[in-house]
């Protein structure tokens, strides 16, 4: 027998159930995660712009550099003018161990510039001391030298009756009046800048190492070194 197919109450052969669909939906951006990327982005930006500027910077100045060569300055004690000098000791019976100093002297300093560019000097300050002990200070302020130039600066150094003890005392006193010269040392450091174009190079230091030596009784300067490249007068 053959089997016929089973009909519902209504009359109708029903139909197989529909396999059910599933829809996918993207998950939404949030504002927030789109802005934080492009702010990154961003800064990369920047970050990458800033150093090839710096770079470049950079290149302009070493190119500028080896072509101009710049040398270093010079800065020479060229005179030493001695207005006063006087060495009393404090009293008889102390004459061995006490003296007072006082000493006017006005130096002249010649800044030369060999470079093809000007130079910018800070303000310097120059001691004068006897047997290591410091006696007095001069200022030259701060100054711009062209290129291709020679500039005179001076400065006086006022020494107001510095008083000496024991052995440094005695050791004035003899070389005041047994012979007649008194020996001084003057130091100080200059800082040197070299300008190219608006910018400011490192600075470097200029060195002044001077030995001098003055008479009391003629109120005069006998002599003056300066490094290698001393000066008898």
């Amino acid at each position: 027998m053959n089997s016929r197919p089973s009909e519902s109450t209504n009359g109708r052969i029903p139909h197989p159930p529909l396999p059910s669909h599933h829809h996918y939906y993207p998950p939404p951006h949030s504002s927030s995660s789109s802005s934080k990327a492009s702010f990154k982005g961003c800064c990369c930006c920047l970050f990458l712009l800033f150093t090839f500027m710096a770079l470049l910077v950079i290149a302009v100045i070493l190119v500028i550099v080896l072509a101009l060569k710049p040398k270093k300055p010079q800065f020479d004690l060229q005179q030493v003018g001695v207005q006063y000098v006087g060495i009393s000791s404090t009293s008889a019976a102390a004459a061995a161990a006490s003296a007072s100093f006082s000493l006017n002297i006005r130096m002249v300093f010649a800044a030369a510039n060999d470079n093809k560019v000007g130079i910018k000097y800070d303000e310097a300050r120059f001691t004068i001391m006897y047997r290591g002990i410091p006696l007095g200070r001069g200022i030259v302020p701060a100054f711009y030298q062209p290129a291709h130039s020679i500039r005179r600066v001076q400065t006086t150094i006022v020494v107001d009756r510095v008083s000496l003890l024991q052995t440094d005392g005695d050791a004035l006193l003899r070389d005041a009046t047994v012979n007649d010269r008194v020996e001084l040392r003057v130091l100080g450091d200059v800082g040197a800048k070299i300008r190219i174009l608006g910018f400011t190079s490192p600075g470097v230091e200029v060195s002044v190492d001077c030995t001098i030596a003055i008479s009391p009784r003629k109120q005069a300067l006998t002599y003056k070194q300066c490094g290698f490249d001393g000066l008898s007068v």
